[in-house]
Formats: C-alpha cells, sequence, structure tokens
C-alpha cells in the first residue's frame, strides 16, 4: 500500500537512512554501555556499575523508538550485527571517554539527520532526534564529569 503521510518518499528514504545511522550509533553505544557494566572494575565500581546500568536500559528503549519511527517511513530498519558495524561512526579508546565520544557521536549524528526531517516537516522524527540528542548530550556530560 502506498505511503502518504505527507513526505515525498526520496524525503522519507534520506531520513530513514539517516535515522539508520542514529540507529547503528545507539546500539553500537548500547554494546559497549553494557560490555563496561559488566566488566567495569576498581574503586568506583558501585557507582560506574549503576550508572552504566541506567544507561544502557535507556539505550535499549531507544532502539526500538528509532528502529520503529524508520519503519513508519515505510523503511526496513538495519538489525543485524554486520549492518550496524558498517553503518557507525563510534570509535573508542578508553572506557569513560570512549562513552563520552559514543554519545557525542549519536548527538552529532542525530543532529545531522534532523535537518532533512525538519525540511520535510516531519515532526515526529524531529521530536524523536531531539529527544535523542537532548539524552546523549546529559549523558555525555555527566560521563564527561568522571573524568575532570
Amino acid at each position: 500500500m502506498k505511503i502518504d503521510i505527507g513526505i515525498k518518499a526520496a524525503k522519507r528514504e534520506q531520513i530513514a537512512g539517516g535515522l539508520s545511522r542514529v540507529l547503528a550509533d545507539t546500539y553500537t553505544l548500547y554494546l559497549k554501555t553494557h560490555n563496561f557494566h559488566w566488566n567495569v572494575t576498581g574503586p568506583m565500581f558501585q557507582t560506574l556499575h549503576l550508572m552504566f546500568e541506567t544507561h544502557y536500559n535507556e539505550l535499549a528503549l531507544a532502539v526500538d523508538l528509532i528502529a520503529e519511527r524508520i519503519r513508519a517511513l515505510g523503511l526496513p530498519a538495519p538489525g543485524t550485527y554486520k549492518e550496524f558495524a558498517k553503518l557507525s561512526a563510534i570509535k573508542a579508546e578508553e572506557m569513560i571517554k570512549r562513552l563520552v565520544e559514543g554519545h557525542e557521536t549519536v548527538a552529532r549524528t542525530a543532529r545531522e539527520v534532523f535537518k532533512a526531517a525538519d525540511e520535510a516537516n516531519d515532526q515526529p522524527t524531529c521530536d524523536l532526534l531531539t529527544q535523542r540528542m537532548q539524552v546523549h548530550e546529559k549523558t555525555a556530560w555527566m560521563l564527561r564529569s568522571l573524568l575532570e
């Protein structure tokens, strides 16, 4: 059935492609955060263990919202490690720094996709991306504060 939500097919494809990158970055960040939750050690174990758990739970919910928005735009959502590895821009070094970089990467990717969604008057995608930017920017700030 033809999709008629007020956004042209080419624009929906462009937005969904951008959202696929946001999804890949978010899922990659979810996996890294969960890994750090399992493997954290040292004097800040309890604090970091609980913080990472909060973060990965939020990210798990986010990947579903992003994938569902891609589907609402009429395109398939990526869902394999191979696809995520190809689409994700997240690169990393040390535990907290890598998480900061990952959250900042997702925020930048979301901000970039926001422009296309805004041009297409795609308010649901703009709303989703605004929420994601808020979460990732706040989380990056909280993690950076641990490095000071």
